[in-house]
Order: structure tokens, then C-alpha cells, then sequence
């Protein structure tokens, strides 16, 4: 009998309050305002925060005269993006009343307009706003059919805002990041190996060890009793077991935090945004960026694909690749990898997966109904194995048509 092989893998995720994502939010916000009175907008809004400021800069189009009013009250948009994290105190550093927001916007480049807009460019078919490879992923591993190390960790983060915002901790701070290992038996999730969390605190008695300066032993059991467990609990109580390694605040104490502690910039969390590393990435950022950026949009259907094909148990894991040109509406290419689990030749999946879901940009903005206000939802926690009504690319809706169309 062969011998099981062993591995371990692990992936991390952050809070709302992490600096990174307090400027995916604001960048995500500033386009929710937008493209709700506007849903041809064109937005790519960077953001960079740190103490007692927020930078906005890039490009941004608009066609009505209530975007234009939106654009103008601008300041008010990401102070209230900011309030709603948590960053309501001066005391902690970064405060959404005394910061300062700088705005560095202008319009759109009318070489990459003409390209994108329907009716206009070589095409004339509304193309990709960039050229790229975009990426999606889904495997068995969770009902999200998402890979369990990135799924508890954005699991942890959600639950250390909430006990947050109810009260139940309400010595944690906004900022915090949590991390998971999960060690593999023959490529299946066997248990919890590691959790790592760290949140930033308030600097008190109950909190702080006042002799060493470093987080006390009830802080810490607090964290595994109200925050660790419930997750694991909630998502699979057999993974629950007493040789668990447990880093809380392995530094000591992080009392100085957000972005008062560390620069925070859009889309230096690519990795957390999608699969903790268990996929590839194309390097393309989301927030900030309108649907009619394939960096975005086509990741959505990406992932939508991949959760479709791992749905309909055509394989257990699935990579789909896309590719695109500049002002081109038709992918260069289209690849599904099922990494060995497929039932079925991947090249017939790859076809049959080019005549069911639609791959231009304009095709797919109109699948996912992506003109919405949806996004300042995804900029935290993960963009995907989210539940609710903006997050249209995690349906799987397309089983059937899948099976149909191969034959199964």
C-alpha cells in the first residue's frame, strides 16, 4: 500500500481596518457612488492612505449630471467609507472627520476610450479596457467550493469585525489580518495544523500585560474562545482538535495600527481578493476599477466558470485562464486546467465552456449584471465563496448546460 503523502498550505487574509483594504474600500466606494447614477462610468480610482490622509488619483469619466454631483462631494464619499470601518477616533491615528483627502483625478485617456466604447475603435464592439490573463478557481474542499485555508482566514477576519462592531470584543481594533494552515493527506484537507491572529487593541490593564507591555493571557483566550472556534465550528466541526498551534499576536502587543502604523494602497492584497495562493493570479488588481476593466470582470467570470465546471463534477478543481487584447471583445485564449481531477478531456471542456458562458466584456458586464453598485462588498473578505445578491459569479446556474453540452 503506498504511502500518503503529506503537505502543508496556508493562506492569510486581513480586516477591514488593514490599511490595503481601508483603500480598496474607499477606491470601491468612490466607484459604488459613481456607477450608481452612472452605469457607463468609467473609473480607475487608486487610493493611498497613512497618517491623517487619503490620496486619490487616476482616471475617471462620467456622463450624467448626478455623477458629476457625485464627483464633487467626493471628500464626503471616502469619509464615510472610512467611518464605516472604524476609524472614528483621532486617537487611533487615522480618523475619518480630521483626515485630509487629496484628489488627483482626471479623465479618461480617449485612446483607451475609443477602444472600449461600443459603436467607436477597430471593432466596434465594445473591447477589453486592458490587454492581460485573468484567472478563476474553484475546488471541493468547501461548499463554497472555495480552498479551505483562504476560506477560513476570510472567515476569522469577518468574525473579528463583528464581535468589533457588536460589542463583544470591544477592546479590538479595526486593524488585524488572520492566517491558516491546513495540512493535506494525498491532496485532501486532513486538519488544522496553524491559526495566526493578529488585531490591533486597545492599550489597557485587562488588555495589556502592564509589566511586559504584551497582549495578556485572557486577551488571547478570548480571541480562540469568541473569534477561532465559532469559525472553525461553523464551517467543520471535525477540524476542531486540541494539537491546533495558536499565534495570537505573536509580537507581543499592536496597539499602533491602520494606517497611522503602515501606508495602505489599492490592490496590495491580489492574493487575499481571490485563492491564498491555491490559484494563479494575472496580476490585476479589482477595486477601484469599473466593469468594463476585464482585470475585474473577467476574473468574475472566470471563477464563474471554474465553480460551475467543479459544480457540475466535471472535476474536483478547476483553473480557467483567460486572455485578452487592448480594444479586442474576443478572448485570445481560453484554457481550463483541472489539474489531473477532470472526468472528462479538458479540451472538450475548454469548448464546450466557449459556447455556453459568454467571454466578451460587454457580454459578460450584462451576464453578471456588474453596472451596479455592488462592489464596496467585495473589497473586504474575500471576492469570492461570498454569499449574496451582488456576487452573481458565485451561481452555479450553468450545471446543467455543462452536462448537457458534453454529454453527461
Amino acid at each position: 500500500m503506498a504511502k500518503a503523502i503529506k503537505h502543508l498550505f496556508t493562506s492569510e487574509s486581513v480586516t477591514k481596518g488593514h490599511p490595503d483594504k481601508v483603500a480598496d474600500q474607499i477606491s470601491d466606494a468612490v466607484l459604488d457612488a459613481l456607477i450608481r447614477h452612472d452605469p457607463a462610468a468609467r473609473v480607475a480610482c487608486e487610493t493611498m492612505v497613512t497618517t491623517g490622509l487619503v490620496v486619490l488619483a487616476g482616471e475617471v469619466t462620467v456622463h450624467t449630471k448626478k455623477a458629476e454631483d457625485e464627483l464633487a462631494r467626493i471628500d464626503e464619499i471616502v469619509r464615510e467609507a472610512i467611518r464605516k470601518i472604524g476609524y472614528d477616533h483621532p486617537e487611533i491615528g487615522f480618523d475619518y472627520r480630521s483626515c485630509a483627502v487629496v484628489r488627483a483625478l482626471h479623465g479618461q485617456s480617449a485612446d483607451i476610450s475609443q477602444g472600449v466604447t461600443e459603436g467607436k475603435g477597430e471593432h466596434r464592439e465594445q473591447g477589453a479596457g486592458d490587454q492581460g490573463i485573468m484567472f478563476g478557481f474553484a475546488c471541493n474542499e468547501t461548499k463554497a467550493l472555495m480552498p479551505l485555508p483562504v476560506y477560513l482566514s476570510h472567515r476569522l477576519t469577518e468574525k473579528l469585525s463583528e464581535v468589533r462592531e457588536n460589542g463583544k470584543l470591544n477592546w479590538i481594533l479595526p486593524d488585524g489580518k488572520s492566517q491558516v494552515t491546513i495540512e493535506y493527506v494525498d491532496n485532501v484537507p486532513s486538519r488544522i495544523h496553524t491559526v495566526v491572529i493578529s488585531t490591533q487593541h486597545v492599550d489597557n490593564a485587562k488588555v495589556v500585560n502592564q509589566k511586559t507591555g504584551n497582549m495578556t493571557k485572557w486577551a488571547r483566550d478570548e480571541i480562540i474562545k469568541k473569534v477561532i472556534k465559532p469559525v472553525i465550528m461553523a464551517e467543520n466541526p471535525k477540524m476542531w482538535n486540541n494539537k491546533i498551534k495558536f499565534h495570537i499576536n505573536p509580537t507581543g502587543r499592536f496597539v499602533i495600527g491602520g494606517p497611522h502604523g503602515d501606508a495602505g494602497v489599492t490592490g496590495r492584497k491580489i492574493i487575499v481578493d481571490t485563492y491564498g495562493g491555491r490559484g494563479s493570479h494575472g496580476g490585476g488588481a479589482f477595486s477601484g476599477k469599473d466593469p468594463s476593466k476585464v482585470d475585474r470582470s473577467a476574473s468574475y467570470m472566470a471563477r464563474y466558470i471554474a465553480k460551475n465546471i467543479v459544480a457540475a463534477k466535471l472535476a474536483t478543481a478547476c483553473e480557467v485562464q483567460l486572455a485578452y487584447a487592448i480594444g479586442v471583445p474576443e478572448p485570445i485564449s481560453v484554457l481550463v486546467d483541472c489539474e489531473g481531477t477532470e472526468v472528462i478531456d479538458e479540451a472538450k471542456i475548454a469548448k464546450a465552456v466557449q459556447k455556453i458562458f459568454p467571454l466578451t466584456p460587454k457580454a459578460i458586464i450584462d451576464h453578471l449584471n456588474l453596472r451596479r453598485p455592488i462592489y464596496s462588498e467585495t473589497a473586504h473578505d474575500g471576492h469570492f465563496g461570498r454569499r449574496g445578491k451582488g456576487f452573481t459569479w458565485e451561481k452555479t446556474d450553468k450545471v446543467k448546460a455543462l452536462k448537457t453540452e458534453l454529454g453527461l
